[in-house]
C-alpha cells in the first residue's frame, strides 16, 4: 500500500520512511504544504500521515481541502500540538486519528494498520481471494495455492491493489497511483507489470482481466 508522509523535520521524516518501508509500504515523503498538495492531487494514496506545522502553511489546510473535494483517504495527524482544542479541530475537519509527538514507531505502525483495516472494511490484516492470500496488507506473506509468492515491490503493490478490489474494475489511473511513486510512471510501464503478474498467476484459480477503456479486474478463472 502507498502512504503519503508530510513532515518537515528531516529526522522524523526519515524515521517514518524507514519504519514504514521496512513493513512493506510504499512511502512518498514531502516537507512542505505546496509539494504535499501537488502529490495529494495526483492521488493513489491509501493513507496520509500529516504534520500540522509546515514551513509554508498549516497541515489543517490540506486536510480541509481533501475533505472538501470528497477525498476520504484516511488521515493520521502527527504533531507536537497535543492540546485538546487542536485535536478537536483536526477531528472535526475530518482527521481519522491523532498521534502526539514524541511517539513510538511501533504505536504509529499499529495505528496505520488499524486505519487501513477500517477504511477497507476488514476485521483483520489479511486479504483473501480464491487461492490468493496476503497475511497482512502492506507487509505480510503472499501465497498462491499455499505456495509463497515472492514478488518485487511494484508487482506486489499491483497485486495488492487488485486484491483490495477483487471482482471489481480498477481504473488504470488508480492502479498507476498505487504502483508507481510520485511522477515515476511511464507510458507502457503498467502493461509490463500486468503481463508479468499474469504469468505468475497462470494455472491458478484467479486471473487479471483487461476491460478496454475501463481498467483491470482480478477475478476467478472462468468468470464472465
Amino acid at each position: 500500500m502507498r502512504l503519503l508522509v508530510i513532515e518537515d523535520d528531516p529526522l522524523i521524516s526519515s524515521a517514518l520512511e524507514r519504519s514504514l518501508s521496512a513493513s512493506g509500504f510504499a512511502v512518498d515523503t514531502f516537507s512542505s504544504l505546496a509539494s504535499a498538495r501537488d502529490a495529494a492531487r495526483q492521488g493513489g494514496f491509501d493513507l496520509v500521515l500529516l504534520d500540522l506545522g509546515l514551513p509554508d502553511g498549516q497541515g489543517m489546510e490540506l486536510l480541509a481541502e481533501l475533505r472538501q473535494r470528497g477525498d476520504l483517504t484516511p488521515v493520521l495527524i502527527i504533531t507536537a500540538r497535543d492540546g485538546v482544542d487542536d485535536r478537536v479541530r483536526g477531528l472535526d475537519l475530518g482527521a481519522d486519528d491523532y498521534l502526539a509527538k514524541p511517539f513510538s514507531l511501533v504505536e504509529m505502525e499499529a495505528r496505520v494498520r488499524a486505519l487501513l483495516r477500517r477504511s477497507q472494511g476488514r476485521s483483520d490484516n489479511s486479504i483473501r481471494f480464491g487461492s490468493l492470500t496476503m497475511s497482512s496488507a502492506g507487509s505480510g506473506t503472499l501465497t498462491l495455492q499455499d505456495a509463497v509468492l515472492d514478488l518485487p515491490p511494484r508487482e506486489r503493490r499491483l497485486l495488492e491493489s487488485l486484491m483490495l478490489h477483487a471482482g471489481k474494475v480498477v481504473s488504470r489511473e488508480v492502479i498507476e497511483g498505487k504502483v508507481f511513486g510520485y511522477g515515476e510512471v511511464g507510458s507502457n510501464a503498467l502493461e509490463v507489470y500486468i503481463s508479468r503478474l499474469r504469468k505468475r498467476l497462470a494455472g491458478s484459480d484467479v486471473q487479471i482481466r483487461t476491460l478496454r477503456g475501463l481498467g483491470y479486474r482480478l477475478e476467478m478463472t472462468g468468470a464472465g
